[in-house]
């Protein structure tokens, strides 16, 4: 009688070719990458190692190497995203108001000021720079905004003056009251000046330093120190005074040791005393002078003369942050890849199988695990950037400022204990 039993036989199931760069190259969707070869190396080997993962040297799997490959890419733009934006809640407020552009792969500057770039350390001076820029310039001690200088004739029995209707008004016509061209020829327009500083003419020479308590011959007077005029001669002066006189020279002149003294409210001028008192001449008393700049209208108006960032950083989306370059990632960051895109290959390999739930074969159907694959798929990404987003949260700046305080503060408690060396032996 003849055998019938079947032979058993097992279909030898071959894996997958890995494929070359230039296969890469051509499969992935973005291409973001591309130009590394390191990127596509390993996107390469990534075929092997999933097809592994999933069985594929005993069973057939349903994928591609051109799904693996884009598994890859997507998993290093995820890890690019999650640090970049760990890193732009590090840095924002150190970075606001700075100029932006764009950068290739490798970080290297493809649009934007030559001075902006990826990498950014973790304090920033430019931010403080342009404060102490403002505060220079509102303070008459340098900055980079331009000071204009005015003059009016004063009338006599008037003490008050508009300045801002003054210099608005020889703004628009060019030309002073005396029919003379100015600088700032339609540079006002309706925005505000700020007045940085008001004078007519320096003082009489022997006033200058140390006291207007007398004339010639006075304490004032280096030239004539030590002869009889008045009773300043006689007057002892604290060092401390000296001092702080040579420190603020040029604030003493215009203020202590002038003839006049002012104030500014809103941009109206008070002179003391009222010009009929002690009436400017035609000798070159005539004229009042002031120092000013043009206050901006809008905060966000940018400035000519420098990059002022004002169409710069304003929040986390306009950091100039691309894809963190491939060659860049350490080992931690590679390994996390490679997970990431197996669980997206598994997530690809469920949505393949789930199209079919049963697989009809001779006198029976086989079910397919496409739920169980969807579900570990799902499960295994959300673990990879929780855990990830949880390391990096535990390492921002403000943490490790932390943390070094404690260790700070413990090691001195520790300090605390042991004896002096005065006192060991």
């Amino acid at each position: 009688m003849p055998d019938i039993t079947p032979v058993s036989q097992t279909s030898t199931v071959i894996l997958t070719s890995t494929g070359s760069a230039a296969d890469v190259a051509a499969a992935v969707p973005y291409g973001v990458y591309n130009s590394s070869q390191e990127f596509l190396t390993g996107a390469a080997t990534q075929v092997n190692y999933v097809f592994k993962k999933l069985g594929g040297d005993v069973v057939d799997i349903e994928l591609t190497p051109s799904n693996v490959y884009a598994a890859y890419e997507e998993s290093c733009l995820e890890y690019s995203y999650i640090v970049n934006l760990h890193q732009s809640e590090n840095i924002l407020s150190e970075v606001l108001g700075q100029t932006t552009g764009t950068f290739d792969h490798k970080g290297e500057r493809i649009t934007g000021p030559e001075n902006v770039n990826l990498a950014f350390p973790r304090f920033q001076f430019s931010y403080a720079r342009k404060i102490g820029d403002a505060v220079a310039t509102a303070g008459g001690y340098g900055g980079t905004t331009t000071i204009y200088s005015a003059s009016f004739k004063p009338t006599r029995n008037t003490q008050d003056y508009d300045l801002q209707t003054i210099i608005s008004g020889a703004s628009a016509t060019g030309l002073d009251d005396g029919g003379n061209a100015i600088d700032f020829s339609g540079v006002v327009g309706n925005k505000r000046v700020v007045i940085t500083r008001v004078y007519y003419i320096s003082p009489r020479a022997m006033w200058r330093f140390y006291g207007y308590y007398g004339g010639i011959g006075v304490v004032g007077n280096y030239s004539t120190y030590g002869q009889f005029a008045d009773d300043s001669t006689f007057e002892v002066i604290p060092t401390w005074q000296n001092k702080l006189q040579a420190i603020m020279y040029e604030d003493s002149i215009y203020t202590r040791t002038s003839h006049y003294s002012y104030e500014i409210k809103d941009n109206r001028l008070r002179l003391y005393p009222s010009p009929d008192q002690f009436a400017f001449s035609d000798s070159g008393l005539d004229r009042v002078w002031v120092n000013f700049y043009v206050d901006a209208s809008d905060a966000w108006e940018e400035n000519s003369r420098y990059d002022d960032g004002v169409k710069g950083i304003n929040n986390f989306n306009t950091i100039p942050f691309d894809n963190v370059p491939y060659e860049n990632i350490n080992a931690i960051g590679k390994q996390w890849i490679r997970k990431y895109a197996l669980a997206l290959s598994k997530e690809m390999l469920g949505q393949i199988r789930g199209k079919f739930t049963t697989m009809p074969i001779p006198g029976e159907s086989v079910t397919l695990n496409h739920s169980e694959l969807l579900s570990q798929a799902k499960e295994e990404q959300q673990n990879l950037k929780d855990k990830l987003m949880e390391m990096i949260d535990r390492i921002n700046y403000k943490e490790i400022a932390k943390s070094d305080a404690e260790v700070t503060e413990a090691a001195a408690q520790a300090l605390k204990q042991s004896p002096l060396p005065i006192f060991v032996g």
